[in-house]
């Protein structure tokens, strides 16, 4: 116990221990700026005890984001996002901004703004065809991951995780099945980890030594032709020998494709079915089976691919997943990894780890329904949780 609770370092910064709140959109910024409820969504999951939280989505771009509710990093989101930085730090814990393009994800018709992709395709969210960036535009998407990092230093953030995962824009870049490019951005691996690894030094170059830089990156996407393990396996080596990160953070899962190998548990298909906006909904009744496919849940459930990368590399690793109770921290300590990050266990339960430090056999009450995932549409949030000052959502 003592290993997890003790206060450690992640680059420049220190945490008060080794538990991360992973990034999970919190639904609770109708006008793309911060509001009263993120700040209080923030500062509860700090008050429960985390080392850090993670604050998501903060979108490079107003086209980067994954609809038009989400935060995308410009000046007149500074002032919001301080006040937040300021709430966690006053209950003792960091903060960090996971800042990314959604490339592929992103919904073009609600952004109002062009989806962008590695190679030509139809996006079905937006219903038009995404565009595919030249090698200019590519620079400026690079520009843009810089300056959404130095907004963050300013906003009082202590971290930035860069998203490479998920077939968001970087990871699509990664992905042989969805980058069929011929230039120096496509073809050889060497060549699709040029965007990440370009991206990984901008934002070092920019904030490096002041605060952390971390990384979610894909151990595999999940599907046929994707991302496979043993190159995600060199792209992270590649990430480690350019010394831009400080830690990684290992995912797994398309949000285009195979979103539940992320998940793990229970599909809420019929859940989905009822918020998706229109035509995503028409498509998902035919489809969602496919879509949402069903993982068994069990703890640590991305250890195993995770060894590999513990194995392979030297630089510190966060892992995530099935991340529930004591044991399994301690297991992921044991292990060799140095953070372990939670998501749906903090949903359900904020004070989570308060608890867990005065009863070290304190269980999880989430049930990995899965229920939480379709409610990004409105108020993201545990459905079986009671709160009696519920959030309006959007």
């Amino acid at each position: 116990m003592n290993e997890v609770f003790a206060p450690t370092t992640l680059g420049p910064i220190t945490l008060r221990n080794r538990v991360i709140k992973a990034a999970t959109f919190e639904g609770r910024t109708p006008d793309a700026l911060v509001t009263d409820e993120l700040i209080d969504f923030h500062r509860e999951i700090a008050a429960g005890g985390v080392g850090m939280t993670t604050v998501a989505y903060c979108a490079i771009s107003p086209g980067g984001r994954t609809d038009r509710h989400q935060i995308w990093m410009r000046p007149e989101a500074v002032a919001g996002l301080r006040e937040l930085t300021d709430a966690v730090h006053a209950e003792g814990a960091a903060v960090g901004a996971q800042i990314g393009h959604a490339g592929p994800v992103a919904n073009a018709a609600s952004n109002r703004a062009p989806a962008l992709a590695p190679s030509r395709m139809f996006s079905p969210l937006g219903m038009r065809p995404m565009h595919v960036p030249d090698l200019s535009e590519i620079a400026t998407v690079i520009a843009d991951y810089a300056n959404a990092a130095r907004l963050a230093e300013q906003s009082g953030f202590d971290a930035v995780e860069i998203h490479f995962g998920h077939n968001y824009l970087v990871s699509s870049f990664l992905s042989p099945l969805l980058n069929r490019r011929k230039d120096r951005y496509g073809g050889s691996p060497a060549n699709r980890a040029r965007l990440a690894r370009e991206v990984a030094v901008a934002v070092r170059e920019a904030v490096g030594g002041r605060l952390a830089v971390t990384a979610k990156l894909n151990m595999e996407d999940g599907v046929r032709g994707g991302l496979s393990l043993p190159e995600s396996l060199r792209v992270a080596a590649w990430l480690e020998s350019d010394g831009a990160l400080d830690a990684l953070e290992l995912t797994a899962g398309s949000s285009l494709l195979n979103p539940m190998l992320l998940f793990h548990g229970a599909a809420p298909r019929k859940e989905f079915a009822k918020v998706l906006p229109a035509p995503a909904r028409w498509g998902f009744r035919l489809m969602g089976r496919a879509f949402l496919r069903e993982y068994p849940y069990r703890d640590a459930y991305l250890l195993e691919r995770a060894r590999q990368f513990r194995r392979e590399l030297s630089m510190p690793l966060i892992l995530l997943g099935g991340i529930t109770d004591l044991d399994t921290m301690r297991t992921a300590m044991a292990e060799g990894f140095d953070f372990v990050a939670m998501g749906r266990a903090l949903l359900r339960e904020p004070d989570l780890l308060l608890r867990i430090q005065a009863d070290q056999s304190t269980r999880s009450a989430c049930i990995h329904c899965n229920e939480c995932m379709p409610t990004i549409y409105t108020t993201t949030r545990c459905v079986l949780r009671v709160d009696p000052t519920p959030a309006a959502g959007h």
